[in-house]
């Protein structure tokens, strides 16, 4: 079951691209081929997952689109552990994030009876503990979390799964890393109203409130459901880079994500790197295009990124250096300055000799 909504999740995003790419006026949306590029199936764990393409498009065996070999990183896998009466929301929304961020998700119990969760939704586990396959990732979620954190085998479990890269646990899942001894001596969050009971049973953890999520560097604590997206996505933008993770908020119509709104108190911080959202105002303005339209470049105050506008619709831009950004689909447009190094307008790589004049 668990696998059919995974691919249900990917299958929305199959048509949400070629939605997308139906506006074949806009560069910021529409799919362009790159000379010389190679296409991959997006990720769907079928045979065609090994196939490459010349030109972008939809698979024509599983009919998911086809991206950029070059922006395929390390497939990682990841298991859900859910316990009967886990919170919906604790884990659906994370799943919808690592699902389209192209994850190999499966979910674990300790048998594989039916789960209901809070009494509503009936889930069928993929594997139990005694035959789950190892993962990279693991992941633990609140909602009746003491039938887990609780139980000696399941914590067994968790202590012998060896070569984790990294565990994530959402609400009170936190309990079940915390009986485990993973987060002895660390800094950690849970759901609210639980926080107090937290910090009295592991007083070896430096428990931290009104906080969305906690960055261990390799353990990533958030508070209560909704933040477990927020945690999910900081994962992504540490382990695929905050572009992809800026593409899944903007695939989930997430506009409540602010990068970096937690803790991080590891190094490989994803959002460091950035660039400087004031040096980013040079290319806000409105410029001329197709047909007598006016495209609008502005700021993402909450994402401090670039957006594109064309009408009602507004898109995410990706700055990668030397006046350069990528729209959503891989789109290349390139900033021309003049000789004060004022801004003048752009050149796209589907319009190369045309300059499209900034009007402001």
């Amino acid at each position: 079951m668990t696998r059919t909504i995974i691919n249900s999740l990917l299958r929305i995003t199959s048509v949400f691209l070629l939605i997308t790419a139906a506006f074949s006026s806009e560069i910021w949306a529409q799919d362009q081929p790159t000379a010389n590029a190679l296409y991959v199936c997006t990720p769907c764990n079928g045979e065609c997952d090994t196939l490459s393409f010349t030109e972008g498009g939809v698979c024509n065996h599983c009919n998911m689109p086809l991206i950029l070999e070059k922006d395929i990183v390390k497939k990682r896998s990841i298991a859900f552990y859910l316990q009967d009466g886990v919170e919906i929301l604790d884990f659906a929304g994370p799943m919808e994030v690592f699902a389209y961020a192209g994850y190999e998700v499966f979910t674990v119990s300790k048998d594989k009876d039916p789960i209901i969760t809070q009494g509503i939704l009936k889930v069928m586990p993929d594997y139990s503990i005694t035959n789950a396959p190892a993962a990279d990732i693991l992941a633990f979620f609140g909602g009746n979390a003491g039938v887990a954190y609780k139980d000696p085998e399941v914590i067994n479990w968790v202590k012998s799964q060896e070569d984790i890269e990294y565990y994530f646990s959402v609400c009170t899942g936190a309990f079940i890393l915390a009986e485990a001894g993973l987060l002895e001596g660390k800094s950690a969050t849970t759901f609210h109203d639980a926080l107090d009971n937290f910090e009295s049973n592991y007083p070896e953890i430096d428990v931290l409130k009104d906080i969305r999520f906690v960055d261990n560097g390799t353990i990533i604590t958030t508070a209560g459901i909704s933040a477990g997206i927020d945690g999910a996505l900081h994962l992504v933008a540490k382990l695929n880079g905050f572009d992809m993770a800026r593409k899944t908020a903007y695939f989930m119509e997430y506009d409540k994500w602010i990068p970096g709104e937690g803790l991080l108190l590891s190094e490989d911080n994803p959002y460091k790197g950035l660039m400087n959202v004031e040096k980013l105002k040079a290319y806000v303005g409105t410029y001329e295009y197709l047909d007598n339209s006016k495209v609008v470049i502005a700021i993402n105050e909450r994402e401090q990124s670039l957006i594109a506008i064309m009408g009602e619709k507004k898109y995410p831009l990706f700055y990668h250096g030397s006046d350069t950004i990528v729209a959503l689909n891989g789109e290349e447009v390139l900033f021309q300055r003049n000789e004060n190094q004022t801004v003048i307008g752009f050149k796209s790589s589907k319009y190369v000799d045309t300059l499209f004049h900034k009007l402001d």
